[in-house]
């Protein structure tokens, strides 16, 4: 892995549960807006990017996949960690205690002179010689900090954990209940197996943002709309810059639409029944008040997608992120032949509307598109496999891993041979294959 040199800017970003599809939104994020950078290193924890200039901490509210945004100040190598905490050897710790509390270090984690600081220390771990030594390592560099603001006359209280959580990290939640941004600080301790990056939080996500633009708005489907997570995430992924024509065809309630009016965009909804069209109209209405998008540019039409360009003019819209139908809600796991089935039924549906999607797109237009994702009682999976129809019909398979926005990482290969990204938890029987295509 390539050593970073500090004098950049560098940042590690903490991802949610669906890390490859959190690192293809991020890269996908910086290029449509033209930032330089690169990603450093890699895991399902964290990533370090290295940036040309300096991050708004506004960032993490446009990225869905991102929870927690930190700026490094310092990086020791595994290796001495390992020294001091598996091999105890003293003269690790006591160089690693130096590299803590020296005064770049410490002065860029408490900048804000307080009567009293407030802190916590969470530990992501790569590092499978250090992750049984995570619980220690955080007490360490806890003490050491709590110790050095009371020699300078600072009260100051350490955060812990209750006994029962696993790793020792503050959730977001934590992190923003305590106003540890602003009127605190979170030290975020990056095991990689080549380096330990030492970081302060900078920004995290709010999610009762997001469960309010879930529950609060006037309407909602709970068993058949996206997360507004995962819509945020598909948004960025379909290159929706301010301004650009965002269409979704299939757009029940709204949830796509709504992140793409908070990404700026001019939004155009689409479904075939009548209940949802008026549904999203009243959620849109609420979003423009509620948020004070005074200049939010938003249609919603009663429609067939599988007659696409009946209803949208060709080569009009610059991207089109939607959730088709994904098939019944199931109570029990399918067996094989019914899961084909359930792909089968759907597939006329899908190679439609990818037509008039093609159709509908500007040349270089986007597609970011769900498709079903069927576990089966044999524990297979069986999909639409729509990459296959999309490049029968034109479209091309995005791949977001490119070597370029790597710090010469072979591990990049292995990301580039999945052409989509899959949404599913254990408890799912049906999960989201999400796939990136361009015109």
């Amino acid at each position: 892995m390539k050593i970073l040199r500090l004098e950049e800017t560098v940042y590690v970003f903490i991802p949610g549960k669906n890390w490859r599809l959190s690192l293809a939104e991020l890269v996908t994020f910086f290029k449509a807006r033209n930032f330089k950078f690169k990603v450093a290193d890699f895991s399902k924890s964290f990533f370090v990017v290295a940036v040309d200039g300096v991050l708004d901490p506004a960032l993490a509210d446009c990225l869905g996949g991102t929870i927690k945004v930190g700026r490094i100040l310092s990086q020791v190598s595994s290796e001495t960690l390992e020294d001091a905490f598996v091999h105890r050897r003293e003269k690790a710790l006591l160089e690693i205690k130096a590299d803590l509390l020296s005064d770049y270090v410490f002065d860029g984690l408490f900048e804000t002179p307080m009567i009293k600081h407030v802190f916590g220390v969470s530990v992501y771990s790569e590092n499978p010689r250090l992750f049984r030594l995570s619980k220690k390592i955080q007490r360490f560099v806890g003490s050491c900090f709590k110790k050095r603001l009371a020699s300078q006359g600072t009260k100051a209280r350490f955060m812990g954990f209750p006994k029962n959580r696993q790793l020792p990290q503050l959730t977001h939640v934590e992190v923003l209940k305590k106003d540890l941004i602003e009127r605190g600080t979170e030290i975020l301790l990056c095991l990689g197996r080549e380096h330990v990056f030492i970081s302060k939080t900078v920004a995290v996500h709010n999610p009762f943002e997001f469960q309010k633009r879930d529950v609060s708005r006037p309407v909602q489907r709970k068993i058949f709309s996206i997360p507004p997570r995962l819509a945020k995430i598909m948004v960025n992924l379909s290159l929706c810059l301010p301004g650009k024509v965002l269409l979704d065809p299939f757009c029940g309630v709204g949830t796509i639409l709504q992140e793409a009016l908070m990404a700026e965009a001019q939004v155009i909804g689409m479904d075939i029944n009548p209940w949802c069209v008026e549904a999203s109209c009243r959620n849109l209405d609420w979003l423009r008040s509620e948020y004070n998008l005074k200049d939010a540019k938003y249609t919603v039409q009663r429609g067939d997608s599988r007659h696409l360009t009946d209803k949208i003019d060709e080569k009009t819209v610059d991207c089109i992120v939607t959730e088709p139908d994904l098939g019944p809600a199931l109570r029990h796991l399918p067996t094989e032949s019914y899961a084909r089935r359930i792909t089968d039924n759907l597939e006329p549906l899908y190679c439609d509307f990818l037509e008039g999607a093609y159709r509908a797109l500007r040349a270089e237009g986007r597609l970011v598109c769900v498709n079903p994702y069927v576990k089966t009682r044999s524990g297979n999976f069986i999909s639409l496999k729509l990459e296959e129809k999309a490049k029968a019909i034109g479209f091309n398979i995005v791949h977001p891993f490119e070597m370029e926005a790597f710090a010469n990482d072979t591990r990049v290969e292995e990301l580039t041979r999945t052409p989509s990204f899959i949404d599913m938890e254990k408890r799912h029987k049906i999960g989201r294959e999400i796939n990136i295509l361009q015109k």
